[in-house]
C-alpha cells in the first residue's frame, strides 16, 4: 500500500481524496462525541419504543407505556371540571345577587369570571376593561343601562341590539334630518357647556331651548340621562363616542349606534354570572 499522503503544514494524514488540488485532513471526531452520537441514536430508538412517535396512515404507534400528553390533559381537565362541578351547579341554581354575596361562591365566580372575560370581553372592552373609543369602561360608575349585577347580568345575556328576542334596544334619531345645522350647532353648544366651554356662548341658550324640545324625552331635563332607555348622560365629562364639540355635532347629525351580542347561548348562564359578578366586582358597579 503507499503511504498516505500527509499535509506539510500541520503534519496530519490526509484521507487520499484530492478536488482541484484540495485535500481533506484525515482528522476524526473526538471519541466522546462519537459515543454520545450513538447514546443518542439509542435514545430514539428506545423512546420511539416506549411512547408514541412513528406515524401511520390514519393513526400512530401507541408505544410500549400509551402514554401521551393529551391524554394526560383529559385526565387533568376532567379532575378539574369534577371539582368546580358543585359550586357551579349552586351558581346556576342561585339568583346572580346571591352568588355575590356567598363568600366561597362569589370568590370562585370572580375567578372564572375573570377567565371568561379575557376569552371574550378583552378585544373589546381592554384587557384592564378599561375600554376605548365606542365601547365602554367598565372601571367607572357610568352605566347606559344600570350598573347593579342584576342590570349588568341582563345586558351580558342578552346584549344591546343583538339578535337575542330580549336584547336592550334603543337609537337616537339622525337629527341631521330633522334640526337645521345651525340649531345642531346651537344643541351643540349647550350639551358642552354642561362639561366645558363652547366655542360660542351665545348659542347655549338657543340650545338649551332645542334641546328641552328635542333632546330631554331621553337625556332628562337635567340631561343626566335615562338608563331605561339606554340614553347616556351628558353631565359626567365621560363621552362613549368622541369628546368635544365637533363630536357632539356628528353624533347629532348622524348617531353612531354600538352593538354587544347576546351571550346566552353562547357561554351559558353560569358563566355569565361568573362575569356579572366580576365585572361588578371591579369597582364602577352600583
Amino acid at each position: 500500500m503507499a503511504d498516505k499522503h500527509v499535509d506539510e503544514l500541520s503534519g496530519v494524514e490526509t484521507t487520499g481524496h484530492e478536488w482541484d488540488g484540495i485535500r481533506e485532513l484525515n482528522n476524526p471526531m473526538p471519541r466522546w462525541w462519537v459515543y454520545t452520537f450513538y447514546a443518542t441514536i439509542l435514545w430514539a430508538i428506545g423512546y420511539a419504543f416506549v411512547y408514541p412517535s412513528i406515524p401511520l396512515l390514519t393513526a400512530s404507534t401507541k408505544g410500549w407505556l400509551g402514554y401521551t400528553n393529551r391524554q394526560a390533559l383529559t385526565e387533568e381537565m376532567s379532575a378539574a371540571s369534577a371539582i368546580q362541578k358543585p359550586l357551579l351547579d349552586k351558581i346556576a341554581a342561585l339568583p346572580v345577587k346571591d352568588v355575590a354575596t356567598d363568600p366561597i361562591l362569589s370568590q370562585f365566580a370572580m375567578n372564572g369570571g375573570a377567565a371568561a372575560f379575557k376569552v371574550n370581553c378583552t378585544p373589546c372592552h381592554g384587557s384592564g376593561a378599561e375600554g376605548r373609543l365606542g365601547f365602554p369602561n367598565l372601571n367607572d360608575n357610568d352605566w347606559l343601562w344600570g350598573g347593579s349585577i342584576d342590570d349588568i347580568y341582563t345586558t351580558i345575556s342578552h346584549g344591546i341590539r343583538s339578535d337575542d328576542p330580549d336584547t336592550r334596544t334603543s337609537e337616537m334619531p339622525a337629527f341631521g334630518d330633522i334640526l337645521q345645522p345651525n340649531e345642531i350647532q346651537q344643541v351643540a353648544a349647550f350639551v358642552a357647556s354642561l362639561t366645558g366651554t363652547p366655542k360660542d356662548k351665545s348659542m347655549i341658550e338657543p340650545g338649551k331651548k332645542i334641546f328641552t324640545d328635542n333632546c330631554a324625552a331621553c337625556h332628562g331635563d337635567d340631561a343626566k340621562g335615562k338608563r331605561d332607555v339606554g340614553a347616556p348622560n351628558l353631565v359626567d365629562a365621560i363621552w362613549l363616542k368622541g369628546q368635544g364639540e365637533d363630536a357632539i355635532i356628528a353624533q347629532v347629525t348622524h348617531p353612531k349606534h354600538g352593538m354587544m351580542p347576546a351571550w346566552s347561548t353562547r357561554l351559558g348562564d353560569s358563566t355569565i354570572k361568573q362575569l356579572a359578578v366580576y365585572i361588578h366586582s371591579l369597582g364602577g358597579g352600583e
